[in-house]
């Protein structure tokens, strides 16, 4: 399999560290809009980088994209970048005849008049009303294959097919108690998604109402997370699960809710509220003249690169899927779940967890597509796919998951 890997940030660079240790690639083309950094990601792999090469390509130039999978004879676009150039490189695909795989889906816009009543332009809703032609290119756009959405979504899929008779409710549940050294604000992940999934209105399924929002932050509750992470309060956030997870799950209601803690909640809303986290460009003095620039680009290149705080990182993240429903008459209540030890994963591949926990997913995914366990045509999100094969493989990779019987 030739892979094109879009993006060589710090979830782009864990996924060269794992698949460069899988036999499944031919090669793979890592490329950045700066090619110091996708050289830099090549170049770390040393001795088993001999089936990368780094290239440069701007990932909202849709043709240049279609060109260098053509050029690169790549078999499938892996899209590692921030969800703005989703459609772009998405699209680019589609163009090229490659299949594609991203962990996160194209934007969402709130509803104009009632934003925390009803949806607007749902998550992912660019991208599956290309389904179609997708279906007709006999190509595959597997959407949200990351951990959350990702993973959760196979957990969904396999409760559903082996743990429960009927569901009620499918919550995903993220939660950590990682802390960093030396910073009072360091997002473990791109502060750029960060605000974009916490400030925009969350989404929630109920079958009997489909799809609705309600105000950020709401329903808070206690949820405790296995393998000595603990209690931690989680709040709803908008995420591709909820979207996703109704299409081939069959569930009453369906909710996403992450651990953030009041402090980083507090930080979000101040932000919000000077209009930092506003995507719109505005005019600002430069050496050269007038420059134009957005208050959220700029917070970014303020805050440390979260791909380089796994030296100042302890402590654990947990990734799963809280299920409740009936098996064979019975109430049940699980919850299946991954964890990953930041320790462990800066040791044995000199990430840090939160990007290398984003980053094992698509690389299973990838690996499963090659050997034909998994296949399919047009746009289709992880839970359409059997799960045994995946947590098979993810386990084989070293990284196991687990699954708690809810009391």
């Amino acid at each position: 399999m030739r892979v094109l890997l879009v993006g060589a940030g710090g979830v782009g660079t864990a996924v060269t560290r794992i698949a460069a240790r899988r036999d499944f690639l031919t090669h793979m083309v890592v490329a950045d809009y700066e090619l110091a950094r996708a050289e830099a990601a090549v170049a770390a792999l040393g001795e088993h980088g001999d089936r990368f090469s780094a290239r440069r390509v701007d990932a909202s130039d849709e043709d240049g994209v279609r060109r260098l999978l053509t050029e690169e004879r790549c078999d499938v676009l892996l899209n590692a970048t921030d969800p703005r150039f989703v459609m772009p490189l998405f699209r680019a695909a589609l163009a090229a005849g490659t299949h594609y795989l991203d962990m996160a889906m194209s934007l969402s816009a709130p509803h104009a008049e009632r934003p925390h009543e009803e949806c607007g332009v749902k998550l992912g809703d660019g991208q599956f009303e290309l389904a179609g032609n997708w279906a007709d290119s006999g190509r595959l756009a597997l959407v949200g294959m990351g951990v959350e959405p990702g993973l959760s979504d196979v957990f969904a899929r396999y409760a559903a097919d082996e743990l429960f008779d009927e569901i009620e409710e499918i919550g995903v549940r993220d939660g950590a108690d990682l802390t960093v050294e030396g910073y009072g604000f360091a997002p473990s992940f791109s502060i750029w998604t960060t605000i974009e999934e916490c400030l925009n209105p969350p989404v929630v399924y109920e079958k009997d109402r489909g799809w609705f929002t309600t105000a950020p932050f709401s329903e808070p509750e206690v949820f405790d997370f296995p393998e000595g992470i603990g209690p931690v309060e989680c709040v709803n956030v908008e995420h591709e699960e909820v979207l996703l997870i109704p299409r081939w799950v069959d569930a009453r209601r369906v909710t996403f809710k992450y651990g953030l803690g009041d402090d980083f909640i507090a930080k979000l809303k101040t932000l919000h509220e000077l209009g930092l986290d506003s995507t719109a460009k505005v005019t600002v003095p430069g050496e050269d003249g007038p420059v134009r620039v957005s208050p959220r680009d700029v917070l970014a290149a303020c805050l440390p690169d979260p791909a380089t705080l796994g030296e100042r990182m302890t402590g654990k993240t947990c990734a799963g899927t809280w299920v409740k429903g009936t098996k064979d008459g019975a109430a049940r209540e699980v919850y299946l779940y991954h964890v990953v030890d930041n320790q462990w994963s800066m040791r044995e591949y000199g990430s840090q967890a939160v990007v290398w926990q984003t980053a094992v997913n698509p690389v299973v995914a990838l690996e499963l597509l090659s050997t034909g366990a998994w296949s399919g045509r047009g746009v289709l999100g992880p839970e359409a796919l059997p799960p045994r094969p995946f947590l098979d493989l993810l386990t084989e990779y070293g990284s196991p998951w687990g699954l708690r019987e809810q009391d």
